[in-house]
């Protein structure tokens, strides 16, 4: 039979609780729109809105990932899934530095 995605994201992610979930999606969400009106206002601010593709792709990649991922630990504070965010970026920093040690070494 089909496993429910919600109860398998609770698996992954260790959540014993519904409501514990449903906050982190609601993160998730306000991380993303967040980060969508802020590049509409550093593109506008700097006059990237009709630059070649490459300078936006840096400015993103360099400027915008890590705005989403502290507006998640930001968002995650105020809705009381701090601890999840914080552990997610623990992992995510670990695995950035094992990848960048392989293209290094």
């Amino acid at each position: 039979g089909s496993v429910n995605p919600f109860k398998r994201l609770k698996e992954r992610w260790q959540i014993a609780h519904d409501a514990d979930l449903l906050l982190i999606m609601l993160v998730f969400s306000l991380a993303g729109i967040s980060v969508g009106f802020f590049r509409r206002i550093i593109f506008n601010a700097f006059h990237l809105n009709h630059a070649a593709w490459g300078i936006q792709l840096l400015v993103s990649v360099l400027l915008i990932v890590p705005l989403y991922q502290i507006s998640t630990l930001v968002f995650g504070l105020f809705l009381g899934q701090f601890r999840f965010f914080c552990k997610r970026q623990k992992t995510l920093s670990q695995s950035l530095v094992k990848i960048t040690r392989r293209l290094f070494e």
